[in-house]
């Protein structure tokens, strides 16, 4: 019998060193690593985030615990209760034991299969309400990002993280977490009553763990550096469609059909790539776990078949075929764990990987916040000043360069100047779309920076040239959700600002439908559509940039009855394109590389014969010369 006792001795010290190895490496922390926007979070801190999010459902894991108990014992108790049918039946005893041992086996079956099922049902609707609170405080934290950071990342990617990473997350409170629970309490149990059949030839075992430490080792360096790769692909191509299929009507235009292809096509083989270099990784490991199992197997066969046949008995034990049998399944249990949790270390990796992506962006803190002090407006007369206002979108390029006006409650102010003049960046900077550097805004005399900017945007509205239409009806896009807003004074906006004229001709009304982006209504339409929605919220002030640009003739009339109307109800602040729907207004403030060059009524800037004469001449002259072309024609 002494001749086991070297390999027995040699597979308990290195597997016991083994195990201390894997401990000891799973205990050192992740370096992590800034990267920009992206920065790489060590596993520890990505599991603990999760884990917040699980500790509300904490009774219902405990409870998927206890049934889980039922299907471990399975796997624990039925190698025993084959092996002992395989004594029962090498020993001829009565057919009674043996139906009953099969009757105990086929109970144990079926409860075993039962919890499971409770199991997977209890865990999908727990998951699913979980990753729901990801993706709503994903969201949440994306509708919070200043705009700045907004034209910083993608559509595509903040699409990405919503969608794909947050289902990959699923996985690990659906399926991973519990299974690999599970797999560790399996392995121990295994491991116990292989101990309890016999220590020899369970110490044997140990021999091959060394080789699983090692595998594993290398299998998660180079798993989570391959999703990495594959996440990094998928979020780049995502991007790409989302861009270039809201812009393929240009594509279209300019024929450039086959150079984006091109470009499509180099990243779906990145992204091919990606995902083989995965496949690889992964097809390289299990292989390996697979082979030290069929290794055990024949040593098992080896060594134990000689000790049975021998008839030789080890510590007291005597090896039985109901041993050999109990001991073949309990391997099979033993790697079987050790495989699922090969297959669950790679989704987890993915999990991991796609966590990391979605946690930076809720790490993203906006860049505009309200001051500790901040306070909140109950009402906003519409008194603007500015104050020598400086502004730049890069350091140290300016686009305001001290600035300073004053607007009254209810005059209407209009802001002219050539391209890049920084007009519209003065509207943005009253609504704190963006921070400035240097001087005030007060509104009613109190800093932008003292109110709360969700109270401050309560009074502003805002219509811009490209009109933004959301997939619903007419009703959905004038209330946005309000829903306090009723029909009366929805039909009396629409009247108010005279959209009710190519509404009342739609079959439906207000409840018309309206795709995406509202391609089913010309621009003039849409227009119209953003006026009956700023009015219907009641604004204070309210900004126009552009809004009248790309409108025909006639819509441009209807609009600019509109506009009048409109003065009544408050401070009306405009960026115009054509001049002749700005002459009315109280103070027209001529801009040029940043700076106020000049400013006063549409008569006072023609009787200074400065910049705004020169526009208003040129434009006029142009309009001249195309209404002589027309009337040839």
């Amino acid at each position: 019998m002494y001749e086991f006792y070297p390999l027995v001795v040699t597979g308990a010290i290195v597997g016991l060193f083994s195990i201390v190895l894997l401990a000891a490496y799973l205990s050192v922390k992740d370096k992590k690593q800034s990267m920009g926007f992206e920065r790489q979070m060590g596993d520890r801190e990505i599991m603990g985030r999760l884990m917040h999010y699980a500790k509300p459902y904490r009774k219902q894991f405990a409870l998927v615990g206890g049934v889980m108990l039922f299907s471990i014992a399975y796997d624990i108790l039925s190698p025993l209760i084959i092996g002992w049918i395989e004594e029962l039946i090498a020993g001829q005893f009565a057919m009674v034991q043996i139906y009953r041992a099969v009757a105990l086996y086929i109970v144990i079956l079926a409860v075993s299969m039962l919890c499971t099922y409770v199991q997977a049902v209890m865990l999908q609707k727990t998951g699913q309400r979980i990753i729901s609170k990801v993706r709503e405080d994903l969201f949440v934290k994306i509708e919070k990002l200043s705009h700045e950071q907004l034209n910083a990342i993608p559509v595509g990617k903040l699409v990405t993280r919503i969608t794909n990473d947050t289902n990959a997350i699923s996985m690990m409170f659906t399926n991973l977490l519990v299974n690999f629970v599970k797999n560790m309490f399996v392995i121990v149990g295994v491991f116990a009553a292989m101990l309890c059949l016999s220590y020899e030839l369970t110490l044997m075992i140990l021999c091959f763990v060394p080789f699983i430490v090692l595998f594993t080792v290398i299998f998660r360096k180079f798993s989570r550096r391959a999703y990495r790769k594959v996440k990094d692909c998928t979020t780049d191509i995502n991007t790409y469609l989302s861009e270039n299929l809201s812009g393929i009507k240009i594509t279209q235009i300019f024929n450039r059909e086959d150079a984006k292809m091109h470009d499509f096509r180099e990243k779906s083989n990145a992204l091919g790539r990606a995902k083989q270099e995965q496949i690889l990784v992964f097809g390289i490991f299990r292989p390996l776990v697979y082979m030290l199992y069929v290794s055990s197997i024949l040593c098992l066969l080896y060594l134990g078949g000689r000790g049975y046949l021998k008839g030789l008995s080890f510590m007291g034990q005597t090896i039985t075929s109901g041993m050999l049998v109990s001991f073949y399944m309990y391997i099979s249990k033993f790697y079987n764990p050790i495989q699922n949790l090969a297959e669950q270390f790679n989704w987890l990796q993915s999990a991991l990987a796609s966590a990391e992506k979605v946690f930076t962006i809720m790490d993203l803190e906006p860049v505009i916040q309200d001051a500790p002090d901040a306070v909140a407006l109950s009402e906003v007369k519409g008194e603007i000043e500015f104050r020598d206002v400086w502004f730049s979108y890069v350091e140290g390029e300016w686009v305001l360069k001290g600035v300073s006006f004053h607007v009254m409650p209810k005059e209407t102010v209009a802001f002219v100047g050539s391209t890049g003049s920084g007009k519209t960046t003065i509207l943005s900077l009253i609504c704190r779309n963006y921070e400035f550097q240097k001087g005030e805004i007060l509104i009613d005399g109190t800093d932008i920076r003292k109110i709360k900017i969700s109270s401050l945007r309560r009074f502003f509205g805002q219509m811009l040239q490209d009109v933004f239409l959301f997939s619903g009806t007419i009703r959905s896009n004038i209330i946005l959700r309000a829903e306090d807003i009723s029909e009366a004074e929805i039909l009396e906006a629409c009247r108010y600002v005279n959209a009710d004229r190519f509404i009342n001709k739609l079959e439906k009304g207000l409840d018309e439908e309206v795709r995406e982006r509202g391609n089913n209504f010309s621009a003039g339409q849409r227009q119209l559509l953003s006026f009956a929605r700023t009015i219907v919220h009641k604004p204070t002030v309210m900004i126009l940039d552009e809004a009248t640009a790309n409108i025909d003739t006639e819509t441009e009339l209807l609009i600019q009855n509109s506009l009048e109307k409109m003065q009544n109800i408050g401070t009306m602040l405009m960026v115009a394109h054509r001049l002749s729907t700005i002459q009315h207004a109280d103070n027209i403030i001529v801009l040029s590389h940043g700076k106020i060059i000049e400013q006063g009524s549409h008569q006072a800037l023609l009787e200074k014969r400065g910049k705004y004469y020169k526009l208003y001449h040129l434009q006029y002259r142009r309009e001249e010369i195309a209404r002589e072309k027309n009337g040839k024609r």
